[in-house]
């Protein structure tokens, strides 16, 4: 134990010494406009990919390769001086979301600036400040123990914001590379950052896109008005139907789940999230859905339907004065526990061809970026990384709670496709604005994270070797 707090202070005094560069480095990628989808950003996935190429070879990695993925680049970084010895695959994310510049306030997106203890700017939560952190740590676990612990692997992709659609060919065409005996996904959030909490499951989701038509052309209000059909009243009432007065999706196979268990249920009341704290720091407003339901539990453990864009008649430029021909929603539908995005998909378009009769309509759904919900099965990286939490975020090993997400990614892909099991540690906060105006990251929660995952580091050979599904052959 001596030896592991000695270790701990000077992992401390390496990552505070770096302070300022880190916060440096991490500006400088945060300025590069990585933009996955976006044609007029093609230029910028590849110098953003060449840019954590640079840090991880500085990092000390051995082999660092640029993957093409789609129309956009993957990150591959190796270092494997353990023949025979367990391997953790690394995976985040360095594209970002679109943003409307407009409604920035703090600064320009791509222009990061810093303020009190705050930096600001697209990606600096989600995810570059993820994967900083994470080189931050693996430079400090290497300068205070001499090289790393286990073999390590990072993934980094470059279209997870469009739902990672090629990542299953890329891990395919890499299956060799990609094998491990845990994956240390780092997209996910903390709840809050004095209270701690391991992350030991994320939803699913599948996407869809619900088209009312009405007239067979956008025609003049005032001539049919009254006696023609409406699609954006039509969409609007099978919006609202989709939940019950108290908030419950209605639609058979999709609402109906297994409730948490006592443990869950414990583990989500340790926490001590307050609705009203919650609302406030989210920027929600007012905490809603099922009252049946704890806060937690609708989180991360409920499903949920969310409307995410609705488009019909004249949204720019001046009005024409018309009933449109189509409407159309956007639909998020996040899944958990054991559901299925197939069978989630067939749920919904059984009840919408019921309640659509006589309406004619188009549902379509996102079948390749469809993820099913993943749970952490009990392993002993876990108590690894919550004894690391726990010396990271400076409490007590018993204070270090556990928690969901309730966003998603490609975990299940990756459990399926490596064989492994995953565990989650992520440094974004509910307050960070996530795909929002103004996106930021607290740079002490960074520093906490990579002084978490440097402890990891250290603590990983005896949690990942004898463990079940330690294969060693992964080892090099």
């Amino acid at each position: 134990m001596t030896d592991l707090m000695d270790a701990a202070a000077r992992t401390r005094r390496f990552v505070e010494g770096r302070r300022a560069a880190f916060a440096e480095e991490l500006a400088e990628w945060v300025r590069i406009p990585s933009v996955a989808g976006d044609p007029d950003r093609a230029d910028a996935m590849r110098w953003s990919a060449a840019h954590l190429a640079a840090r991880m070879r500085a990092v000390g990695f051995p082999r660092v390769e640029v993957w093409p993925q789609g129309d956009t680049v993957a990150v591959y970084g190796e270092w494997m001086p353990h023949p025979g010895a367990p391997t953790v695959l690394v995976y985040s994310h360095h594209d970002v979301r679109t943003v409307h510049a407009e409604d920035w306030q703090e600064t320009a997106p791509f222009e990061p600036a810093v303020r009190d203890g705050v930096m600001f700017g697209r990606g600096a939560s989600d995810a570059k400040g993820q994967v900083a952190a994470h080189l931050l740590a693996l430079a400090a676990h290497v300068a205070v123990d001499g090289g790393p612990a286990v073999n390590v692997r990072f993934l980094i992709d470059g279209e997870e914001e469009l739902g990672s659609p090629h990542l299953a060919d890329l891990l395919e065409a890499h299956r060799d590379d990609v094998t491990a005996d845990l994956v240390l996904y780092s997209d996910t959030l903390l709840a809050d950052a004095d209270r701690p909490a391991l992350c030991t499951s994320v939803r699913g989701m599948i996407g869809a896109t619900l088209t009312v038509h009405g007239p067979l052309v956008d025609v003049h209000s005032g001539t049919v008005s009254g006696a023609a059909p409406n699609p954006i009243h039509d969409l609007a009432a099978v919006i609202a139907d989709l939940h019950d007065d108290e908030g419950r999706i209605v639609v058979p196979g999709i609402g109906d789940v297994a409730s948490p268990d006592d443990r869950d249920r414990d583990e989500f009341d340790g926490l001590a999230l307050e609705p009203e704290d919650w609302a406030e720091r989210t920027e929600t407003a007012r905490v809603v859905g099922d009252g049946g339901h704890s806060l937690p539990e609708r989180l991360w453990a409920r499903p949920a339907i969310e409307v995410i864009s609705i488009t019909g008649g004249d949204t720019e430029g001046l009005p024409r004065s018309v009933i449109p021909a189509t409407a159309t929603a956007d639909l998020s539908i996040r899944l958990v526990g054991d559901q299925d995005p197939q069978a989630v998909a067939e749920h919904l378009e059984a009840w919408m061809a019921d309640r659509l009769r006589g309406i004619r309509y188009d549902l379509e759904f996102d079948h390749l970026t469809a993820e099913a919900p993943y749970r952490t099965p009990e392993h002993p990286a876990l108590d690894a990384l919550a004894a690391a939490m726990a010396v990271g975020f400076e409490v007590e090993p018993d204070e270090v709670g556990r928690m969901g997400n309730g966003g998603g990614g490609p975990a299940t892909l990756l459990a399926r496709t490596t064989g492994a099991p995953l565990v989650f540690f992520g440094t974004g906060l509910p307050s960070d604005r996530w795909h929002a105006p103004d996106e930021h990251v607290r740079m002490d929660v960074l520093e906490r994270g990579a002084l978490t995952l440097a402890e990891f580091w250290r603590r990983a050979p005896g949690a990942l070797e004898g463990a079940p599904g330690a294969s060693g052959p992964s080892g090099g």
